[in-house]
């Protein structure tokens, strides 16, 4: 491991040299923490009902704890980022198992974790070939550990949720700690999570001023055709604005590229929304969770990243090559 690599890993010290991780700190911790206290003002005001108030506090509150859970290991470095969304891959795993038939299959949940724990080697590590292993060979897990339960009942449902645990929060997930090898990773990943929770405002917005459809009633009643529609329109203004800073001197600064990211995250997201409001449906619950106050679960606050991720992921790696003047296999190699 050279010395770039392990400041590239490790090191803080120079993570606010880069403009614009600089000035998007700044504003989403001063956002973060203000918004709670302008909440608390408008109460004061008369200006919010008691059930509005309390929720919308709740909610801010949240966040004010989030924004710098998030913003601290992607500004500690690449290493506390990848161990990061490893340790939240597992919990959201977790909190998908509990509200599911597999809640007890603890042979299942080894497969899965231990599968996660590779995904997170292999992006610590810069092994492709580990890192993108690790699916096939967990679901080979999960098929094989499966049988020594000796219950051919229920033995396809039983594999079928740990593969689609595992595919969602291990690997989809995953390739969000992946892009931390590339060594402008700060800014990409920050532009990514302020997209995703952009797009999540843009659509409740749309919605609110132009939303006349439902967009799949069944599955998301409040979702309307014309807040998706706003949503995609705002969110690749977004990412092509910002991204013209993330993105300066690179192959994908051209504006193609930025309107490509931008339907790419506000799409994927808004269907990442919408395959665990499936699951929800499909279970017969209204949250995933009550971990983060005034959200729900984890996952109902971060479903947005789990096709986001592994999108962005690629799409990077094919125009930008993510990392590619990194080292490889900086553990496992010579």
């Amino acid at each position: 491991m050279n010395q770039h690599v392990r400041e590239r890993l490790f090191s803080w010290q120079h993570a606010l040299d880069e403009p614009f991780t600089l000035w998007a700190t700044v504003i989403l911790v001063a956002t973060a923490l203000a918004s709670p206290l302008a909440i608390v003002a408008l109460n004061a005001a008369g200006r919010l009902a008691e059930k509005t108030y309390h929720e919308l506090l709740a909610r801010c509150v949240t966040w004010a704890v989030l924004v710098p859970l998030l913003l601290a290991p992607i500004i500690g470095g690449a290493a506390w980022t990848i161990f990061g969304v490893g340790l939240l891959s597992v919990l959201c795993y977790f909190e998908f198992a509990r509200n599911t038939p597999i809640r007890q299959e603890w042979s299942i949940h080894a497969a899965v974790v231990t599968g996660i724990a590779a995904v997170t080697f292999g992006a610590f590590d810069r092994w492709w070939e580990f890192f993108s292993g690790a699916f096939p060979l967990t679901v080979v897990a999960i098929v094989a550990t499966s049988i020594f339960h000796d219950s051919p009942h229920g033995y396809l449902q039983r594999v079928a949720l740990g593969t689609l645990g595992f595919g969602l929060f291990g690997m989809g997930l995953g390739h969000l700690g992946y892009i931390a090898n590339d060594d402008d990773y700060r800014p990409i990943l920050i532009l990514i999570l302020v997209a995703v929770e952009a797009n999540d405002i843009f659509a409740y917005l749309s919605g609110k001023a132009f939303g006349r459809r439902k967009l799949t009633p069944h599955t998301s009643p409040n979702k309307t055709i014309g807040g998706s529609v706003g949503a995609v329109g705002l969110t690749t203004l977004l990412v092509f604005v910002l991204g013209r800073f993330v993105f300066a001197g690179t192959p994908v600064a051209y504006p193609i590229h930025l309107l490509a990211m931008g339907v790419l995250i506000s799409t994927l997201g808004q269907l990442g929304d919408l395959v665990l409001s499936s699951v929800k449906r499909d279970l017969g619950i209204k949250d995933m969770g009550t971990s983060l106050p005034g959200h729900g679960g984890l996952l109902d606050r971060f479903d947005s990243l789990l096709l986001v991720a592994p999108a962005m992921h690629y799409y990077l790696g094919f125009f930008h090559g993510l990392g590619a003047d990194q080292p490889v296999r900086i553990i496992t190699g010579n």
